[in-house]
């Protein structure tokens, strides 16, 4: 046990620090002793995910559901790796696995009303999908309305979101300003500066609401 705690602490570090490689070779050799190891299957999984590895990604992710049917985390890392995959094959499979990516995220919500990454999630493929197959800035907003009784700073930079994707950009100033007022982060801060910058054409105004965060922060 000492032995196997210490060998899932050291690969525990490599994966902190990132090295995808070593912290997956170490993860393996434990889970050839343990190979019923939640925590080690989810590790190998996130690992896959970081580098890009889709299918590696599902078939770990896959046992997780399988093994904890109840856990919504699982369902949700599930359908972001499902929905990854399906930007990298042609349109048509893509079209195939729309269903699947959905209902794992809904699966998420089911299982955990309050999850926030889920209803982002269904937020940004509701905006990509065409209408024809089920993209609908609607249910973008029914998600993103759902958001704003959880989270608001979520809700506000959901909203912003959206209608930033739609070109509406004195709206989306709007609720990000919102999201200041309530979060008061570097994310809201953020959101606000890079639509100034890329999309309102205002960089002065990008620039003087990072100085105000920065004066914030450093009185």
């Amino acid at each position: 046990m000492v032995f196997s705690q210490s060998n899932f602490e050291k690969a525990e570090n490599l994966f902190e620090q990132q090295k995808w490689e070593e912290s997956q070779e170490a993860f393996e050799k434990i889970l050839k002793i343990d190979p019923s190891n939640i925590k080690v299957i989810e590790y190998l999984g996130d690992i896959a995910g970081n580098q890009k590895e889709w299918d590696e990604a599902l078939l770990y992710y896959g046992k997780l559901k399988k093994a904890k049917p109840s856990e919504a985390n699982f369902h949700f890392k599930y359908g972001g790796a499902l929905g990854m995959k399906a930007l990298g094959v042609n349109k048509f499979k893509a079209l195939g696995m729309i269903d699947e990516i959905k209902s794992s995220f809904e699966k998420a919500i089911q299982l955990n009303p309050k999850h926030i990454e889920a209803r982002w999630a269904l937020i940004e493929l509701y905006l990509q999908l065409p209408g024809i197959v089920g993209g609908s800035e609607s249910k973008a907003v029914k998600y993103s309305n759902e958001l704003l009784k959880i989270s608001a700073v979520d809700g506000h930079l959901s909203r912003g979101h959206i209608d930033e994707y739609f070109k509406r950009y004195t709206k989306a100033e709007q609720h990000y300003k919102k999201a200041i007022a309530v979060g008061n982060s570097r994310k809201t801060y953020q959101k606000l500066a890079n639509l100034y910058a890329n999309k309102m054409n205002s960089p002065e105004k990008a620039k003087a609401v990072l100085d105000e965060f920065k004066k914030k922060n450093d009185d």
